[in-house]
């Protein structure tokens, strides 16, 4: 059985789908630990209240970046993860730690990427005139938002969508295939070669709302 850890930093709602269609669907895996730099990230309350371990590390009481990311990593290895996702973490984490989960670290982002990496993605999008919009699960690297793309959904910019509305309809999305890369991931179905992210039985790897 895979063991998936989880870190946040808000409510967790990716967080929420993962656990949810993890028991609906009796992957071989588990949700063992949820880590949040927020000690009072409402995530934590929700996985404690579904018998999920949790640990709250206040990045503002360490004295570096690279300080709490030594001691993020030794909590959740404490867990023994396989794979651990990121959904919703509000910290850039450092060359240390990626490279240490190099291959078994999944984040997603609000947006199509490599467009609009890091912030206000949604605005930028607006502002950009784009008809579409979207989110990307990818595997971490250093390279901010920039990692392999393992699977992508799209979303109309409507006429008179502000950052709100928009963002509602991408996190829709964000619930329908986090889950998904997250089982593919678990059951081996995944294959990265030369950076591109293969779904192994020809899933597509694309969905449109």
């Amino acid at each position: 059985m895979k063991r998936i850890v989880i870190l946040l930093s808000g409510r967790g709602s990716n967080m929420q789908a993962i656990v949810e269609r993890c028991a609906e669907e009796g992957w071989d895996a588990r949700v063992v630990g949820v880590a949040s730099n927020r000690p009072g990230a409402a995530g934590l309350a929700w996985a404690a209240a579904r018998g999920i371990a949790t640990a709250a590390l206040d990045h503002r009481e360490h004295a570096s970046r690279e300080a709490f990311d030594a001691e993020l990593a030794r909590v959740i290895g404490l867990w023994g993860p396989d794979l651990v996702v990121l959904a919703g973490f509000m910290r850039i984490l450092g060359n240390d730690f990626v490279r240490r989960h190099e291959g078994r670290l999944l984040n997603i982002h609000p947006s199509l990427l490599p467009a609009f990496s890091g912030l206000h993605t949604h605005r930028r999008a607006i502002e950009a005139g784009c008809k579409a919009a979207g989110a990307t699960v990818h595997f971490v690297t250093p390279e901010l938002d920039h990692g392999p793309i393992v699977v992508q959904a799209v979303v109309p910019v409507l006429p008179g969508d502000d950052e709100q509305s928009l963002s509602d309809r991408v996190l829709v999305q964000e619930h329908r295939i986090y889950p998904l890369a997250v089982r593919w991931f678990v059951e081996g179905r995944l294959r990265t070669e030369a950076g591109v992210v293969t779904q192994l039985d020809g899933a597509p790897q694309l969905y449109l709302a």
